[in-house]
């Protein structure tokens, strides 16, 4: 079983995911919360695999909550469920180590599909966000640019088809941090897996041509 602990300050809402989470067997909702602190406490007495965090909350908003439930679980990983569709929150929460981000507005299997997604370890964004991406005007500007050396690495192991445990052990780092470093550089390129990295490194030339 994954557990999931849920976090929304409205009750109705919380209901509401409880009962279509809970629709899966293999899925349950371990603690309902309605404030910051209540996630806290609640994630770090129940260490969840996944946190489903709204960002509109009455101590506070949610993107500083992101990094304070990674620092109390690290292990646990947090999917955005939010009304608020704007590219700066999608960025800010990714950046500050969400796994996924799913708008309020998109079906309820998508929900499910985006929890799953991410307990498997992938960066996932609702399907509005990734259209939205890719409907953006070019601004001029590859979007590889952005990405910090630390993630172009990360990202050029990953599209070479390394797994995550592979990557740490090539750079010398944290396993929990190829997974930070893979959702941040997912959200800058507007990629939605490791297929999309392959995609757009094989474009650009960036991959060695296999024999």
């Amino acid at each position: 079983m994954y557990s999931i602990v849920l976090v929304d300050d409205h009750a109705i809402v919380r209901e509401g995911f409880k009962r279509l989470i809970e629709l899966e067997p293999d899925l349950e909702v371990v603690a309902e919360c309605r404030c910051a602190d209540d996630a806290v406490e609640a994630v770090g007495l129940r260490r969840p695999d996944l946190v489903a965090l709204d960002l509109s909350l009455p101590d506070g908003s949610g993107l500083p909550l992101i990094e304070h439930l990674r620092s109390v679980a690290a292990d646990t990983r947090i999917v955005v469920l939010s009304m608020h569709d704007g590219e700066p929150y999608v960025s800010e929460a990714l950046r500050r180590g969400a796994s996924g981000y799913v708008t309020k507005g998109v079906a309820p299997e998508e929900l499910v599909a985006g929890l799953r997604a991410v307990m498997q370890g992938e960066c996932f964004l609702s399907s509005d966000l990734r259209r939205r991406r890719a409907e953006r005007p070019s601004e001029g500007l590859d979007p590889i640019h952005r990405l910090t050396a630390r993630e172009r690495e990360v990202f050029l192991l990953l599209a070479a088809g390394r797994a995550p445990k592979q990557v740490a052990g090539e750079l010398g780092i944290g396993q929990k941090t190829v997974y930070i470093h893979r959702a941040s550089l997912m959200g800058k390129l507007g990629a939605g897996s490791e297929l999309d990295l392959y995609r757009m490194a094989t474009e650009r030339g960036m991959l060695p041509r296999r024999a």
